[in-house]
């Protein structure tokens, strides 16, 4: 996928390293949140909506302690990658039954077309690897998590 290297999907003021509820619905609104304050969701109400309604349809929880809610939305005004770490791990109904630790948010445009689908895939194949993840969690700065990021989705 071709980043837009101006306006990245993941910027810092979307990285919360710590503070994030032990819980899936809440994790999901606290990154719907950095999303509004980065100006990238224009309705909290409807993006939520829809990330609902996309759990509805199968679980984001990946496995191997990962959680990727997504969601294209009319709220959402470019692709987005928000990102949080629970160390002590939640419950994302995984495919594993393992909790989940890392957690990203996807939002893209209704209009995104295939831009949804290349994120999550990147993200995804990046993730399968033990080194990634493990990088996730020792990061100390979101200047760090948006290196590791970004270079995965790239």
């Amino acid at each position: 996928m071709a980043l837009n290297e101006d306006n990245p999907p993941l910027t810092t003021d979307l990285i919360a390293l710590d503070g994030a509820p032990q819980n899936k619905e809440g994790v999901m609104e606290f990154l719907l949140d950095l999303a509004v304050d980065a100006g990238r969701v224009t309705d909290f109400d409807q993006a939520l909506q829809d990330l609902q309604e996309r759990e509805k349809q199968a679980t984001t929880g990946v496995g191997m302690g990962i959680g990727i809610p997504h969601a294209k939305s009319a709220a959402v005004v470019q692709p987005t990658i928000a990102f949080t770490r629970v160390p002590e791990g939640i419950d994302f109904d995984a495919v594993d039954d393992e909790p989940a630790t890392l957690i990203f948010l996807l939002l893209v445009p209704e209009s995104g077309g295939e831009d949804h689908l290349e994120m999550l895939s990147s993200l995804s194949r990046s993730l399968v690897h033990e080194a990634t993840r493990e990088a996730l969690l020792e990061a100390e700065s979101p200047e760090r998590v948006q290196e590791i990021v970004l270079e995965a989705v790239s």
